[in-house]
């Protein structure tokens, strides 16, 4: 199997974690409020990653630290280390803030409009370019207009109001660009494992501090919502987020963007068999366009790299 295979199948089955991580927040918003429950799954998340970097530093070990970057930070150099603590706050921030405007969303609308409302950042990332004086395709304008429409029958009501909730999303997916950026960035320089580690760590203590400022966290309600903490920290947040930045490395990030935005059909379809979530005709449709936008958006590019590219080697 080759590397970018392997990466894609594992960024497909962090989609299908996440799209049931939003049944999990949307529960969770019935027992404790936004910031609390985020600093619990993102602590949970750092938590359970630990015992998984003493273990591949194991490994690491009996093989003779081999790997191109290594992970023992021990044998870092500075300048390795100092690029994990800066890609780990930097990814950490811009969590913080993805997750934070997300939860807020969701505490307002349901776990399917939700998915396909942060999934916007699939086309921002191609979009993205602008910044940096890239020429954007002519596809991925056509892209931001389907979605463009979707997002009108998905989010705005028949008076023409946006509710706050669908605004948070539409931030959040901004924010989540900004987060893909960082890691396609910095995981190809640094151990992704203790990135993903030290993000976690930074979101949890942001989380908490906007907790004790903001909000009247209760022990009670974090014990009852043990299982959405759980299923959010240990799955869609230690598992999910590493996979997303292991598999960053060995694959477009572009196609990255495409794999999980599935996450926003799972979403819909998590909701619809676990809460019973039923969609409008109106929002089927905006979901419909968002959909045909995220994957213009995207292949048109896969296929151009698969014409011009060599064969990637066998793992």
């Amino acid at each position: 199997m080759s590397k970018a295979l392997r990466a894609n199948l594992l960024l497909l089955l962090t989609a299908l974690i996440w799209g049931v991580a939003f049944v999990a927040q949307d529960v969770a918003m019935d027992m404790m409020e936004p910031f609390t429950f985020n600093a619990a799954r993102t602590l949970v998340a750092a938590l359970a990653l630990l015992p998984a970097i003493r273990l591949l530093d194991v490994l690491e070990k009996k093989r003779g630290g081999t790997a191109a970057v290594s992970r023992r930070f021990a044998d870092m150099t500075p300048a390795q280390k100092r690029t994990l603590v800066i890609g780990g706050v930097c990814c950490g921030a811009a969590l913080f803030v993805g997750s934070s405007l997300q939860q807020l969303g969701i505490r307002e609308t349901s776990a399917g409009k939700a998915g396909f409302v942060t999934a916007l950042y699939i086309v921002l990332v191609p979009l993205s370019g602008l910044f940096f004086r890239r020429v954007v395709r002519r596809a991925v304008w056509l892209a931001v207009l389907l979605c463009t429409a979707g997002l009108f029958l998905l989010c705005v009501t028949d008076t023409l109001s946006i509710g706050p909730g669908d605004l948070y999303l539409l931030l959040c997916a901004v924010a989540f660009t900004v987060h893909i950026l960082l890691i396609d960035h910095f995981s190809p320089r640094t151990d992704c494992v203790r990135m993903s580690c030290l993000q976690f760590f930074v979101t949890a203590a942001l989380c908490a501090l906007w907790m004790v400022l903001t909000e009247h966290p209760s022990p009670a309600a974090v014990m009852q919502g043990w299982l959405p903490i759980l299923y959010a920290g240990v799955l869609s947040g230690g598992m999910g987020y590493t996979l997303q930045m292991v598999a960053q490395r060995d694959t477009d990030p572009t196609v990255a963007s495409l794999l999980m935005s599935l996450e926003s059909v799972f979403a819909v379809l998590a909701g619809w068999v676990i809460l019973g979530d039923v969609l409008s005709l109106r929002e089927l449709a905006g979901c419909a366009l968002m959909m045909a936008g995220i994957v213009l958006a995207q292949v048109p590019l896969r296929r151009r790299r698969e014409r011009t590219l060599p064969a990637q080697p066998e793992a």
